[in-house]
């Protein structure tokens, strides 16, 4: 990437630009192997993904407290830019897509398993990779839902121009 001005002086940040923003499918890829593992397992990566969740909601209140220092409404430009982030990320990136895949898994091994002859270890693999690949595909519907739900909710309590990004 060429390196102007604009790119050079934009911050990056590490939990929507690096590799970091993985961490918020950990509990969808836990769905998807929920036939395999331990539901010990899957709670551990709804765990991982919550702990994303939450730095990164923490990351935007203080990265709105550094915008907003000498504001008289610091405060509650921070309590926004904290609830705004928690809720988006906690609605689109843990709780849909989690039940999303949950329901999409439990849906395919049973189907596999009405119209199949296929060994249930099979069954399950062929369910995780059915869960697995099913992930890239629900990511951009369900954001642009939860910015619609949002947009139509919650975010007109605090006006326009403080959203989640």
């Amino acid at each position: 990437m060429e390196h102007t001005p604009e790119t050079h002086s934009k911050e990056v940040d590490i939990y929507r630009d690096t590799w970091v923003r993985f961490l918020g499918y950990a509990n969808e890829v836990g769905e998807a192997f929920r036939a395999l593992v331990p539901v010990s397992a899957v709670w551990a990566s709804y765990a991982v993904a919550t702990a994303y969740v939450s730095a990164d909601a923490l990351d935007k209140g203080r990265k709105a407290a550094a915008a907003h220092a000498e504001d008289h409404g610091k405060a509650a430009r921070v309590a926004v830019a904290v609830v705004d982030t928690f809720v988006w990320q906690a609605l689109a990136s843990v709780a849909i897509p989690g039940f999303t895949i949950n329901r999409v898994c439990a849906a395919s091994l049973f189907l596999l398993g009405k119209t199949t002859r296929w060994p249930l270890p099979v069954r399950k693999w062929t369910t995780t990779a059915i869960g697995l690949s099913t992930i890239p595909f629900i990511i951009t519907p369900i954001d642009r839902s939860v910015d619609f739900l949002l947009d139509s909710s919650l975010r007109k309590l605090y006006g326009e121009g403080e959203k989640h990004e």
